[in-house]
C-alpha cells in the first residue's frame, strides 16, 4: 500500500470548523458592539431615500423628453434648442447617479444632488426666458435643502453630545 493512503486527514483549524470552541463564543460578549442608529438618523436615511425616488423620476422625465416621449415628441434631442440640449442631457444623467447615491446612502449621493438642483435653480431662476419659469420646482429644491441641513445638524448636535457624556465619564 502506498502511504498516501495510510496519512491521517488533515485536522481542520478551529477558524475553519463548523461549530466555535467555547472561548471563541465566551469572547464575543466582549466584541465590540456596533452602535445602533438614533431616530434622527434613521428619518433622515428615509428622507434621503425619498429625495431618491423624487431623483430618478426627475431623471426619467429627462429621458422621456430626450428620447420623444412625453410632450407628443416636441422635447426630442434633434428638436431641441442648444442651450436644452445641454441642460436636458446633463440632468437625464446626473439625476438616476443621484437617485443610486442617495438610495445607498454613501456621501456623493447629495453631492450631485446638489449639482442637479443647482443646475436647474441657474435654468428656472436665472434664465427664465430661455427655460421658462418653474417656481414650484424652486420651492421643492429649497425645502429639500433646508431639511436636509436641519437633520445634517440635529446629527452633529447628538453627536457632539455624545462625545461630550463620554469625555466626562472617563476616568
Amino acid at each position: 500500500m502506498s502511504k498516501a493512503c495510510d496519512a491521517e486527514p488533515p485536522e481542520i483549524p478551529v477558524w475553519q470548523s463548523a461549530r466555535p470552541p467555547r472561548i471563541l463564543a465566551a469572547m464575543a460578549l466582549d466584541s465590540v458592539k456596533i452602535p445602533k442608529l438614533s431616530l434622527t438618523e434613521t428619518l433622515f436615511g428615509l428622507f434621503l431615500r425619498l429625495v431618491s425616488i423624487s431623483c430618478f423620476w426627475f431623471g426619467l422625465t429627462y429621458w422621456a423628453m430626450l428620447i420623444g416621449f412625453s410632450f407628443g415628441g416636441g422635447g426630442r434631442f434633434d428638436l431641441l434648442p442648444v442651450p436644452w440640449r445641454v441642460a436636458a442631457t446633463a440632468l437625464a444623467v446626473v439625476y438616476p447617479v443621484a437617485a443610486l447615491g442617495l438610495w445607498l446612502l454613501v456621501s456623493w449621493g447629495p453631492v450631485l444632488w446638489v449639482v442637479a438642483a443647482a443646475t436647474e435653480i441657474v435654468m428656472f431662476a436665472v434664465y427664465p426666458q430661455i427655460f421658462g419659469v418653474k417656481p414650484l420646482l424652486l420651492v421643492l429644491h429649497g425645502t429639500v435643502a433646508f431639511t436636509f441641513v436641519l437633520f445634517r445638524a440635529a446629527i452633529v448636535y447628538q453627536r457632539a453630545r455624545q462625545a461630550k457624556a463620554a469625555r466626562i465619564d472617563l476616568p
